[in-house]
Protein backbone atom coordinates (compact mmCIF):
# COMPACT_ATOMS: atom_id res chain seq x y z
CA UNK A 1 0.00 0.00 0.00
CA UNK A 2 1.72 3.41 -0.92
CA UNK A 3 1.83 5.81 2.01
CA UNK A 4 1.85 9.52 1.09
CA UNK A 5 2.84 12.94 3.05
CA UNK A 6 0.15 14.92 4.41
CA UNK A 7 2.07 17.62 3.47
CA UNK A 8 6.07 18.19 1.47
CA UNK A 9 7.79 20.63 0.97
CA UNK A 10 10.58 21.06 -1.08
CA UNK A 11 13.26 24.60 -1.55
CA UNK A 12 14.57 24.73 -5.09
CA UNK A 13 18.37 24.94 -3.21
CA UNK A 14 18.33 21.07 -2.14
CA UNK A 15 20.23 18.88 -4.65
CA UNK A 16 20.42 15.14 -3.34
CA UNK A 17 24.00 14.47 -4.70
CA UNK A 18 25.39 16.37 -1.83
CA UNK A 19 23.47 14.38 0.91
CA UNK A 20 27.21 14.28 2.60
CA UNK A 21 27.16 17.95 3.75
CA UNK A 22 23.22 17.76 4.82
CA UNK A 23 21.91 16.75 8.17
CA UNK A 24 18.87 13.99 8.50
CA UNK A 25 16.19 14.63 11.14
CA UNK A 26 13.60 11.99 11.43
CA UNK A 27 10.66 11.94 14.01
CA UNK A 28 9.48 9.29 14.73
CA UNK A 29 5.68 8.64 16.51
CA UNK A 30 2.98 6.05 17.05
CA UNK A 31 0.69 7.77 14.23
CA UNK A 32 2.94 9.76 12.96
CA UNK A 33 6.90 10.41 10.78
CA UNK A 34 8.14 13.54 9.61
CA UNK A 35 11.16 14.25 7.49
CA UNK A 36 13.49 17.23 7.78
CA UNK A 37 16.68 17.94 5.67
CA UNK A 38 19.32 20.70 6.35
CA UNK A 39 22.02 21.72 3.85
CA UNK A 40 25.23 22.48 5.00
CA UNK A 41 24.27 25.83 5.91
CA UNK A 42 22.20 24.35 8.84
CA UNK A 43 19.38 25.76 6.29
CA UNK A 44 15.89 23.49 6.40
CA UNK A 45 15.19 22.59 2.71
CA UNK A 46 13.03 20.02 3.37
CA UNK A 47 10.43 18.67 5.43
CA UNK A 48 7.73 15.94 4.62
CA UNK A 49 4.79 15.16 7.37
CA UNK A 50 2.84 11.59 7.59
CA UNK A 51 -0.20 10.69 9.54
CA UNK A 52 -1.11 7.69 9.28
CA UNK A 53 -4.62 6.14 9.96
CA UNK A 54 -6.36 4.25 12.54
CA UNK A 55 -6.47 1.43 9.85
CA UNK A 56 -2.74 1.51 9.55
CA UNK A 57 -1.45 2.55 13.23
CA UNK A 58 -2.95 -1.35 14.39
CA UNK A 59 0.34 -2.25 12.34
CA UNK A 60 3.93 -1.39 14.29
CA UNK A 61 5.99 1.51 13.20
CA UNK A 62 8.53 -0.95 11.94
CA UNK A 63 5.60 -2.45 9.92
CA UNK A 64 4.82 0.77 8.04
CA UNK A 65 8.33 2.75 7.77
CA UNK A 66 9.12 0.17 5.00
CA UNK A 67 6.26 1.69 2.74
CA UNK A 68 7.51 4.97 3.71
CA UNK A 69 10.97 4.35 3.10
CA UNK A 70 10.84 2.12 -0.34
CA UNK A 71 11.68 4.81 -3.26
CA UNK A 72 11.57 7.63 -1.21
CA UNK A 73 14.05 10.17 -3.26
CA UNK A 74 15.05 11.58 0.25
CA UNK A 75 15.23 8.81 3.00
CA UNK A 76 16.83 6.36 -0.09
CA UNK A 77 19.85 9.36 -0.37
CA UNK A 78 22.66 9.60 1.61
CA UNK A 79 25.68 8.88 2.93
CA UNK A 80 24.60 11.50 5.70
CA UNK A 81 26.69 13.70 7.17
CA UNK A 82 24.77 12.83 10.47
CA UNK A 83 20.95 11.73 10.98
CA UNK A 84 19.04 12.19 14.00
CA UNK A 85 16.65 10.49 14.70
CA UNK A 86 13.49 11.70 16.93
CA UNK A 87 11.54 9.45 19.33
CA UNK A 88 8.28 9.93 20.67
CA UNK A 89 7.87 7.03 22.98
CA UNK A 90 5.37 6.93 25.79
CA UNK A 91 8.31 6.76 28.83
CA UNK A 92 11.04 9.37 29.54
CA UNK A 93 12.78 10.87 32.83
CA UNK A 94 15.13 13.53 33.16
CA UNK A 95 18.49 12.54 35.54
CA UNK A 96 20.92 15.06 36.93
CA UNK A 97 24.35 15.13 35.10
CA UNK A 98 26.32 14.18 38.51
CA UNK A 99 23.49 11.37 39.48
CA UNK A 100 23.28 9.95 36.30
CA UNK A 101 25.02 5.97 35.85
CA UNK A 102 25.14 4.62 32.34
CA UNK A 103 24.14 0.85 33.99
CA UNK A 104 20.82 2.06 35.90
CA UNK A 105 19.34 3.71 32.89
CA UNK A 106 16.78 0.71 32.78
CA UNK A 107 16.11 1.11 36.60
CA UNK A 108 15.24 4.79 36.03
CA UNK A 109 12.71 4.01 33.43
CA UNK A 110 11.56 1.29 35.56
CA UNK A 111 11.11 3.83 38.82
CA UNK A 112 9.35 5.88 36.76
CA UNK A 113 7.01 3.57 35.23
CA UNK A 114 6.32 1.25 37.97
CA UNK A 115 7.43 -1.86 35.54
CA UNK A 116 10.63 -2.87 33.71
CA UNK A 117 11.11 -2.33 30.34
CA UNK A 118 9.63 -5.65 28.35
CA UNK A 119 12.06 -7.70 26.86
CA UNK A 120 11.81 -5.75 23.10
CA UNK A 121 13.03 -2.61 24.64
CA UNK A 122 16.09 -0.41 26.09
CA UNK A 123 16.86 2.23 28.17
CA UNK A 124 18.59 5.08 26.08
CA UNK A 125 20.32 8.43 27.20
CA UNK A 126 20.98 11.58 25.62
CA UNK A 127 22.83 14.60 26.99
CA UNK A 128 21.69 17.84 27.51
CA UNK A 129 25.47 19.61 28.78
CA UNK A 130 23.75 23.14 28.59
CA UNK A 131 20.74 22.09 30.98
CA UNK A 132 22.83 19.91 33.46
CA UNK A 133 20.67 16.51 32.91
CA UNK A 134 20.20 13.66 30.76
CA UNK A 135 16.86 12.43 29.06
CA UNK A 136 16.26 8.83 29.81
CA UNK A 137 13.85 7.23 27.40
CA UNK A 138 12.40 3.61 26.05
CA UNK A 139 13.39 2.74 22.46
CA UNK A 140 12.55 -0.45 20.86
CA UNK A 141 14.78 -2.51 19.74
CA UNK A 142 12.88 -3.55 16.45
CA UNK A 143 12.64 0.41 15.35
CA UNK A 144 16.41 1.01 16.09
CA UNK A 145 17.30 -2.01 14.17
CA UNK A 146 15.47 -0.86 11.13
CA UNK A 147 17.20 2.55 11.19
CA UNK A 148 20.53 0.58 11.56
CA UNK A 149 19.55 -1.61 8.71
CA UNK A 150 18.54 1.30 6.18
CA UNK A 151 21.55 3.81 6.92
CA UNK A 152 24.36 0.75 7.90
CA UNK A 153 27.60 2.70 9.01
CA UNK A 154 26.35 6.03 9.38
CA UNK A 155 25.85 8.33 12.61
CA UNK A 156 22.42 8.14 14.00
CA UNK A 157 21.79 10.00 17.21
CA UNK A 158 18.68 8.86 19.20
CA UNK A 159 16.97 11.31 21.03
CA UNK A 160 13.32 11.58 22.88
CA UNK A 161 10.27 14.33 21.46
CA UNK A 162 10.89 15.91 24.83
CA UNK A 163 14.58 16.28 24.86
CA UNK A 164 14.24 17.98 21.32
CA UNK A 165 11.26 20.43 22.87
CA UNK A 166 13.90 20.87 25.70
CA UNK A 167 16.54 22.07 22.67
CA UNK A 168 13.89 24.40 20.93
CA UNK A 169 12.62 25.65 24.22
CA UNK A 170 16.03 26.96 24.82
CA UNK A 171 16.46 28.83 21.76
CA UNK A 172 12.88 30.34 21.84
CA UNK A 173 13.63 31.30 25.50
CA UNK A 174 17.21 33.33 24.75
CA UNK A 175 15.20 35.54 23.24
CA UNK A 176 12.73 36.02 25.56
CA UNK A 177 11.98 39.29 27.38
CA UNK A 178 10.59 37.92 30.57
CA UNK A 179 12.35 35.63 33.42
CA UNK A 180 9.71 33.11 33.33
CA UNK A 181 8.48 31.48 30.59
CA UNK A 182 5.63 28.27 29.64
CA UNK A 183 5.69 26.32 26.34
CA UNK A 184 2.96 23.60 25.44
CA UNK A 185 3.13 21.48 23.09
CA UNK A 186 0.01 19.44 21.71
CA UNK A 187 0.10 16.18 20.37
CA UNK A 188 -3.56 14.45 20.23
CA UNK A 189 -4.59 13.90 23.81
CA UNK A 190 -1.28 14.79 25.03
CA UNK A 191 0.58 18.08 26.41
CA UNK A 192 4.28 18.39 26.68
CA UNK A 193 4.85 21.50 29.46
CA UNK A 194 8.28 23.05 29.75
CA UNK A 195 8.67 25.74 32.29
CA UNK A 196 11.87 27.98 31.65
CA UNK A 197 12.97 30.48 34.86
CA UNK A 198 15.88 32.72 34.12
CA UNK A 199 16.82 30.50 30.77
CA UNK A 200 16.68 27.07 32.99
CA UNK A 201 14.42 24.18 32.92
CA UNK A 202 12.17 24.12 36.08
CA UNK A 203 9.73 21.67 35.11
CA UNK A 204 9.00 19.46 32.27
CA UNK A 205 6.33 16.92 31.92
CA UNK A 206 3.61 15.36 29.62
CA UNK A 207 0.16 14.37 30.13
CA UNK A 208 -2.72 12.91 28.75
CA UNK A 209 -6.24 14.22 28.75
CA UNK A 210 -9.58 13.18 27.26
CA UNK A 211 -11.28 16.60 27.45
CA UNK A 212 -10.46 20.41 27.46
CA UNK A 213 -11.26 20.73 31.38
CA UNK A 214 -9.16 18.43 32.57
CA UNK A 215 -6.67 19.34 30.27
CA UNK A 216 -7.30 23.45 31.81
CA UNK A 217 -7.12 21.44 35.35
CA UNK A 218 -3.41 19.96 34.74
CA UNK A 219 -2.22 23.61 33.27
CA UNK A 220 -3.39 25.72 36.20
CA UNK A 221 -2.64 22.63 38.88
CA UNK A 222 1.20 23.03 37.45
CA UNK A 223 1.05 26.63 37.58
CA UNK A 224 0.08 26.72 41.03
CA UNK A 225 2.89 23.83 42.39
CA UNK A 226 5.77 26.28 40.35
CA UNK A 227 3.65 29.17 42.20
CA UNK A 228 3.11 31.36 38.82
CA UNK A 229 0.36 33.49 38.13
CA UNK A 230 -1.54 32.75 35.62
CA UNK A 231 -2.76 35.99 35.35
CA UNK A 232 0.94 37.47 33.94
CA UNK A 233 2.40 34.40 33.04
CA UNK A 234 3.66 34.42 29.41
CA UNK A 235 2.62 30.84 27.51
CA UNK A 236 3.22 29.93 24.20
CA UNK A 237 1.35 26.95 21.91
CA UNK A 238 3.09 24.57 19.53
CA UNK A 239 1.98 21.61 18.13
CA UNK A 240 -1.22 20.77 17.06
CA UNK A 241 -3.48 23.24 18.19
CA UNK A 242 -4.92 26.18 16.11
CA UNK A 243 -6.97 29.29 17.16
CA UNK A 244 -10.23 27.38 16.27
CA UNK A 245 -9.73 24.55 18.84
CA UNK A 246 -11.88 23.93 21.98
CA UNK A 247 -8.42 23.77 23.98
CA UNK A 248 -7.61 27.01 22.77
CA UNK A 249 -10.59 28.97 23.57
CA UNK A 250 -10.37 26.78 27.48
CA UNK A 251 -7.43 28.09 28.11
CA UNK A 252 -7.81 31.43 27.16
CA UNK A 253 -10.40 31.61 29.73
CA UNK A 254 -7.23 31.19 32.49
CA UNK A 255 -4.46 32.60 30.44
CA UNK A 256 -5.00 35.89 29.09
CA UNK A 257 -1.12 36.12 28.09
CA UNK A 258 -1.39 33.51 25.91
CA UNK A 259 0.03 33.06 22.31
CA UNK A 260 0.70 30.81 19.30
CA UNK A 261 4.74 30.28 19.43
CA UNK A 262 7.44 30.94 16.72
CA UNK A 263 10.18 28.88 14.80
CA UNK A 264 12.88 29.05 16.78
CA UNK A 265 15.35 31.86 15.89
CA UNK A 266 18.49 29.88 15.66
CA UNK A 267 17.06 27.44 12.95
CA UNK A 268 16.66 29.53 9.82
CA UNK A 269 14.63 28.01 6.88
CA UNK A 270 13.83 28.15 3.09
CA UNK A 271 11.20 30.65 1.99
CA UNK A 272 9.07 28.15 0.89
CA UNK A 273 8.54 26.98 4.57
CA UNK A 274 6.67 30.13 5.22
CA UNK A 275 3.33 28.36 4.49
CA UNK A 276 3.34 26.29 7.37
CA UNK A 277 2.27 27.35 10.98
CA UNK A 278 5.23 28.82 12.67
CA UNK A 279 4.39 26.59 15.75
CA UNK A 280 3.59 23.17 14.48
CA UNK A 281 6.86 21.76 13.99
CA UNK A 282 8.74 22.63 17.31
CA UNK A 283 9.99 18.79 18.20
CA UNK A 284 11.09 18.35 14.51
CA UNK A 285 12.68 21.89 14.48
CA UNK A 286 14.45 20.96 17.92
CA UNK A 287 16.44 18.09 16.31
CA UNK A 288 17.46 20.24 13.56
CA UNK A 289 18.90 22.45 16.70
CA UNK A 290 20.59 19.81 18.23
CA UNK A 291 24.45 20.67 17.19
CA UNK A 292 23.73 24.42 17.88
Amino acid sequence: MPVTPTISIGSDSFDPRYTDQMVLSLEVGRDRFRILVQDKRGYGVYLSDYTFSSLLTDRSMTGILPDVFREHPVLSAGPWQEIRIGVNSPSFTLIPTSLFRKEYAGSYLALMRGSALPAHEFAQAFAHPLEGFLSVFNLEHPLADFFSEMYPLQPLTFVHQVGALIQATADLDRLALTPDNVYLFFEDEFVTVVYRHAHQVRYCNRFGYKNVQDLAYYILYVLDEQKLNPEQIRVALHGEITPFAESYAELSRFLPNLSFGQTPPGLSVATDFNELPDHRYLSLYGLGLLGE
